[in-house]
């Protein structure tokens, strides 16, 4: 026998996430229904897919332009020191700040690419001297000023 943990999804799995994507909040009854499934085997396969990782979680999305938060940039870091110690002290410390909504390790001329948000450029210039520059081992930033979301899944 398998183990649940490492075993494969298949096409009924793949449709059940793609429902849940779309809409978290929908009813098992109603997912049953769309997936072709009863209520039960959906039901297990849903606690199945939540215990193997593929369902990470459920949350609502919020417009942050109406949290008056519009202003996106992009800002390439680049880290003087990127020994094992220096990456923890910077992914610690750079997690702490609400500003940035997004923060990934980059194959690149740079180490990280953030993604900030905040009400206007001037809120952004703030962040960037106070609290961007400030994160252990900065060494350069480069900022990078969205002007429009053309595709955006959180959204």
């Amino acid at each position: 026998m398998k183990d649940a943990i490492n075993s494969p999804i298949n096409q009924t799995d793949r449709k059940i996430l793609d429902e849940l994507s779309k809409d978290g909040r929908i009813s098992v009854a109603e997912l049953s229904r769309r997936v072709n499934l009863s209520k039960t085997p959906c039901q297990a396969r849903i606690k199945r897919l939540e215990e193997q990782g593929y369902i990470l979680g459920y949350r609502a999305v919020i417009d942050p332009k109406r949290l008056g938060l519009p202003h996106v940039a992009f800002v390439e870091v680049k880290l003087s020191d990127t020994r094992k110690a220096a990456l923890e002290a910077f992914n610690k410390a750079v997690r702490a700040l609400p500003e940035v909504e997004q923060a990934h390790m980059i194959a690149s001329s740079f180490d990280y690419l953030l993604k900030v948000r905040t009400k206007d450029i001037a809120a952004y210039r703030e962040v960037l001297g106070e609290k961007l520059s400030a994160l252990p081992h900065v060494a350069q930033t480069s900022t990078h000023v969205s002007m429009e979301a053309v595709k955006d899944d959180a959204e």
